[in-house]
């Protein structure tokens, strides 16, 4: 016996709704679209047969008919376990959500293959708009799917290769900023955690530590650089390592909120007087009980302004103007607990 519209698994059709109010699939779609030619009587019987229904219309099936896109945007991170990406998912959803627009998150766990895989599968499932965390250098999935018509804005970490929006994060100013106030308190053996060298900012954040220090006349110990953590575990054991030294570094810049945490875990095992300088503010940072200071953004701006650059294109307000914008968000050092001097061993370089 064939399914009707009220059997169990069975998704009610716009036609099975026309039958139910008594009028034409087309009477209903202008209903649907509020078009005022209707009647309030029609309208009225219309709607009640929708709900009577559970009717709800296959928004992908009538943009691929239209040749539109599927109202969502594709957002691509690194690693979801990384509060940052939550707050820029959702700086991302706050903007393109007030549009109609749906946000589709996809995490490649650093890996550029996932990450090519990913946006493949969003170009093909017709995205209007991809915002993205690149994984790594080669980009040229990226470059494909803009090629293709699907606007892409990178976020955090610039694009290489090709052209496109971008919203970054001040990385290099406010390295400078963190190693300044570590060297202001009479550190001179300062240590480095930080993410691959491929990561854009890695690279930046280190180049901030080495000019600062280069600046004030300290020689940076090779043996106090470690990079490669790219989660709690991994930096807890790098930070593990540099306080094993013999003559250990005293203050410890951290290139992201992983690595800070993992270097305080490390210095609390240790019983060591460490100071520690990080980038990214972290939920209860003011609670762990050791001076630390951090260089803070608003993480939900850099994702409302790359969900606002993405807007921008797809409503071709960009289209006078087509060279790719470039946005960089300031930092603001924030201290918690009071900060003390270096002692002896910290001056002795």
């Amino acid at each position: 016996m064939p399914e009707t519209a009220n059997s169990p698994g069975t998704r009610p059709t716009l036609r099975d709704v026309a039958q139910r109010a008594g009028v034409s699939a087309m009477t209903v779609t202008r209903v649907l679209r509020d078009d005022d030619r209707v009647s309030a009587a029609t309208r009225e019987r219309v709607l009640a047969s929708v709900a009577e229904l559970g009717y709800r219309p296959n928004t992908v099936a009538r943009s691929l008919r239209l040749g539109r896109g599927s109202g969502l945007v594709g957002l691509v991170v690194t690693n979801l376990a990384n509060p940052f990406y939550s707050r820029l998912a959702l700086g991302v959803d706050s903007v393109v959500g007030a549009h109609g627009l749906k946000t589709v998150i996809g995490n490649t766990r650093q890996s550029v293959e996932n990450e090519r895989d990913l946006v493949a599968d969003l170009v093909g499932r017709r995205v209007d708009g991809i915002v993205v965390v690149p994984a790594g250098a080669d980009q040229r999935h990226l470059a494909q799917a803009a090629a293709q018509g699907v606007p892409v804005v990178c976020a955090s970490r610039p694009p290489v290769g090709f052209a496109a929006d971008q919203v970054l994060v001040d990385d290099h100013g406010g390295a400078v900023d963190a190693t300044e106030r570590l060297l202001a308190l009479g550190h001179r053996a300062v240590g480095y955690l930080g993410p691959p060298a491929s990561v854009h900012t890695s690279v930046e954040r280190l180049r901030g530590y080495r000019e600062t220090l280069a600046a004030a006349g300290v020689a940076v110990d090779e043996r106090y650089v470690r990079q490669g953590p790219v989660d709690v575990a991994g930096a807890e054991e790098a930070a593990g390592e540099l306080l094993a030294l013999p003559d250990p570094p005293t203050a410890l810049f951290c290139s992201n909120n992983r690595n800070t945490i993992g270097a305080f875990r490390a210095v609390r095992r240790a019983g060591r007087a460490v100071a520690l300088a990080g980038f990214d503010d972290f939920e209860l940072a003011d609670m762990v009980g050791l001076p630390l200071s951090v260089q803070s953004y608003d993480s939900d701006e850099l994702g409302r302004e790359a969900g606002r650059l993405l807007l921008d294109r797809l409503r071709g307000a960009a289209a006078g103007a087509p060279a790719p914008r470039r946005v960089v968000l300031p930092t603001r050092a924030l201290q918690y607990g009071e900060p003390g001097p270096a002692g002896p061993a910290g001056a002795r370089r």
